[in-house]
């Protein structure tokens, strides 16, 4: 008898999917440690002491005392931004996917746990010109189908302007297809975090966003509670 073959996890196969989709366009796949320390996570990308994302209704933070900094359990994958920049130079382009952490109450559509994918490109004369074009490129690849991308003013202490990215299908008989829907967060990145890299921003401009993989499966494949994905249920994960 034949041994049946297991196949890859759906979080797997996207983030498989999404760092094909940027290398086309030149970016390279990077990562870091999920247990953060605070100057990484927070201080090196312009988040003030008083912000409430480093409130414990926001953030795991670990109480080991053992541990020479403050550390917590990463908010968010631009931490690897702050990593990646103080020991390369521009020009730059890497996409992080991995595991992030909120001290937040789970539902269907939030978990404690979940993925993000985080993007970065600097060099010289970058603008919000060549973010849309990048996103609209790996929109139209990830949904398979034309997209269209507008910006609405936000705030991030990491990027100036700061934006909230809606995207729209244009085409196709998904759900999706005609509607804005809010996928992530972008902007320009700020002159403080280039300067804490020891980058000039004066010489150098970059762009970054930063979205939610579960989130993007909801859109992708319908899927109704993003915590199916943690689960275990061989009834869910083999649909795919």
């Amino acid at each position: 008898m034949e041994t049946p073959k297991g196949h890859k996890h759906p979080i797997t196969q996207m983030i498989t999917e999404i760092n094909s989709i940027f290398a086309e366009i030149g970016f390279n796949f990077s990562q870091g440690p999920e247990a953060e320390t605070e100057h990484y996570n927070f201080d090196q990308l312009n988040v003030p002491k008083d912000h409430p994302s480093r409130d414990m209704q926001d953030t795991f933070w670990f109480k080991d005392k053992d541990v020479s900094e403050p550390t917590v359990l990463r908010t968010h994958t631009s931490s690897v931004q702050a990593r990646f920049m103080e020991t390369h130079e521009p020009p730059i382009k890497i996409i992080v996917p991995g595991k992030v952490f909120r001290n937040e109450a789970t539902d269907a559509t939030h978990e404690a746990q979940f993925y993000q994918i985080e993007g970065l490109c600097v060099d010289k004369g970058v603008n919000l010109g060549h973010l849309k074009g990048t996103l609209e490129h790996f929109f139209s690849k990830f949904f398979e189908g034309k997209t269209e991308v507008r910006f609405r003013p936000s705030y991030f202490p990491f990027v100036e302007p700061g934006v909230e990215v809606d995207m729209k299908l244009l085409e196709g008989e998904s759900k999706l297809a005609g509607k804005w829907i809010e996928v992530m967060g972008a902007g320009m990145v700020h002159p403080n975090v280039l300067t804490a890299a020891g980058i000039d921003p004066k010489i150098y401009s970059g762009f970054a966003f930063g979205m939610g993989i579960d989130r993007l499966g909801v859109m992708k494949y319908g899927v109704e509670d993003v915590r199916d994905y943690y689960t275990g249920d061989l009834r869910f994960v083999n649909q795919f």
